[in-house]
Parts: C-alpha cells; sequence; structure tokens
C-alpha cells in the first residue's frame, strides 16, 4: 500500500487510475462533535495497488481525485455507500459515477442488510 500526501502523487496517480475498469474507494473520516464530517483518509484500490490518500496533509488538492470519481469510464466500488458520498457531496458537491455498492449487492442476493458471518 502506498501513501499518498502531495498534489504531484496524487494527480500521477489519478491520471493513470482513467483507464482503469473500476477503482475501490472507502473513506475515513472523524465525526464526533462535528456537523459535518471532516475527511481523514480515502483508500483507493486500483487494478493492481492499493493507495492510501491523506486528505489532512498541507495543501492537498483533491481536484484530480474528484474528477476520477465522476468520470463515467470508471466504475466506482464502495461498501455502504452512503456515508462515502455524502462527504463527496459536502466537500465537492458530486456525487461518485458509475458506482458500484458491494453492500447493495449482497443484500440483492440474499445475504440480508449486512453481511456477518454465522
Amino acid at each position: 500500500m502506498s501513501l499518498i500526501n502531495t498534489t504531484t502523487e496524487l494527480n500521477e496517480l489519478c491520471d493513470h487510475l482513467l483507464d482503469a475498469d473500476f477503482v475501490t474507494v472507502d473513506t475515513e473520516f472523524h465525526r464526533e462533535s462535528t456537523y459535518w464530517p471532516l475527511l481523514c483518509l480515502i483508500q483507493l484500490g486500483g487494478p493492481n495497488q492499493s493507495y492510501c490518500i491523506d486528505t489532512l496533509s498541507d495543501n492537498i488538492d483533491l481536484t484530480s481525485l474528484y474528477k476520477l470519481l465522476v468520470n463515467p469510464k470508471v466504475i466506482k466500488v464502495f461498501h455502504a455507500a452512503r456515508q462515502d458520498i455524502e462527504i463527496f457531496h459536502h466537500q465537492a458537491n458530486l456525487i461518485p459515477t458509475p458506482i458500484f455498492d458491494t453492500q447493495i449487492a449482497a443484500m440483492v442476493c440474499g445475504f440480508g442488510e449486512s453481511v456477518m458471518k454465522h
């Protein structure tokens, strides 16, 4: 897993992922004592590598990531996407598209509202 903490690194990563069939996305955020969550980390996976984007790094510009999130040629794979989508909408006024939510897919496949190992 590679740590991305500069705009240059993020731009290079996003340029590389523009040709991917899919990317996996997960966010980590701080929500305690705040009305809107504070985005702290984005975990982004491509077909062959995974990355952590430190969104709290000084002066990191997430514009290239936001462009990737709305690129119609790249499927964004989430698990339980509601809060992830909420934070991207709040941060950048966008909704990632197209998306595949593994939690919803599991429900469609008959695994119930949350997949638990019994």
